[in-house]
């Protein structure tokens, strides 16, 4: 007799939690908030990964802006009139970088080429095969009247890792490259 109340209350029990289950699985209460899981983590990785693409972008075409400026004045024949060191030369390009932008991860490289074909546009190896970062060993040679002249900033610009393992860094340490290059021709100046 026990035996069989004993099996009546555990059978008792399971119609309960079976009806329970059943109420569960047409109760669509919390759906709305389970939905919003599933999607909100992919979401918010989408999201951030469209900010960090546009600050590089954005951090890219300032720095174009700045060598417009910079090229302009050896387009012109203001720094080689002024003979301008390549320091000096450095501190204007500066002057041009907007605020968010520091000025020690500027680097101008200025060279004279015989003809335009000559152009060298390629991104420089700032490191070498062990991963060391090599010494800055840029050229400032603004040339004369009527020379060819190529310019070229490059800019290191700090990215983090983003979400899902997207990553826009070009060089170790999670940085990246951004290099404006400007190829022109002085003017006849006197």
């Amino acid at each position: 007799m026990a035996m069989r109340d004993h099996l009546r209350a555990k059978a008792k029990r399971a119609g309960r939690l079976a009806r329970r289950l059943a109420r569960l699985r047409r109760d669509s209460r919390g759906s709305s908030i389970v939905e919003f899981a599933i999607v909100a983590a992919p979401f918010i990785a989408l999201l951030i990964a469209i900010i960090e693409t546009s600050l590089v972008f954005f951090a890219q075409q300032s720095l174009e802006t700045t060598a417009e400026y910079a090229a302009r004045s050896l387009m012109t024949g203001q720094a080689q009139q002024a003979s301008q060191t390549a320091q000096q030369f450095h501190n204007d390009a500066c002057k041009s970088l907007p605020p968010y932008m520091n000025c020690n991860n500027l680097m101008v490289d200025v060279t004279t080429v015989s003809n335009f074909s000559d152009a060298f546009l390629d991104a420089p190896s700032l490191y070498d095969e062990n991963g060391n970062r090599k010494p800055d060993n840029w050229s400032f040679q603004p040339g004369g009247a009527g020379s060819i002249v190529v310019m070229r900033l490059m800019y290191i610009w700090p990215v983090p890792m983003g979400p899902l393992g997207f990553n826009l860094a070009t060089l170790p340490d999670g940085q990246r490259l951004l290099m404006a290059t400007s190829v022109l021709k002085t003017e006849p100046y006197k």
